[in-house]
């Protein structure tokens, strides 16, 4: 089943990263109070970025990669800045091998539950 991975601004200038089988619906949703507890408390919101999976499984695991970046580094993927993206992703501390680990334990839990 394909997925989408979407990123929504809300009025407050803030974002919110989800994903969904099916975009339309869920941005209506979003819109109506109904999505997420931070959206519904920040509307309206706009959509301003998303892509399309092959499987819900792999949108839902970029959207939990991309939750935990900084503002900058979810712009400079919005924008498709690729090098600076690049740059922000370099680690700036010991905590790279943990967290590589970590998500490799989620992507194979996803996927194993597919």
């Amino acid at each position: 089943m394909k997925g989408w991975r979407y990123i929504l601004e809300c009025s407050d200038g803030s974002f919110y990263v989800g994903s969904t089988i099916d975009l339309l619906k869920r941005f209506d949703e979003h819109q109506a109070g109904l999505g997420a507890n931070h959206t519904s408390k920040r509307l309206a919101v706009k959509l301003i970025y998303f892509e399309e999976f092959d499987r819900i499984g792999e949108a839902f695991y970029r959207e939990k990669q991309i939750q935990g970046w900084s503002r900058a580094k979810k712009m400079a993927l919005m924008e498709r800045n690729f090098d600076e993206l690049h740059k922000l992703a370099a680690c700036a501390n010991n905590s790279h091998s943990s967290r590589y680990e970590f998500e490799k334990a989620i992507k194979a839990k996803i996927e194993a539950s597919q």
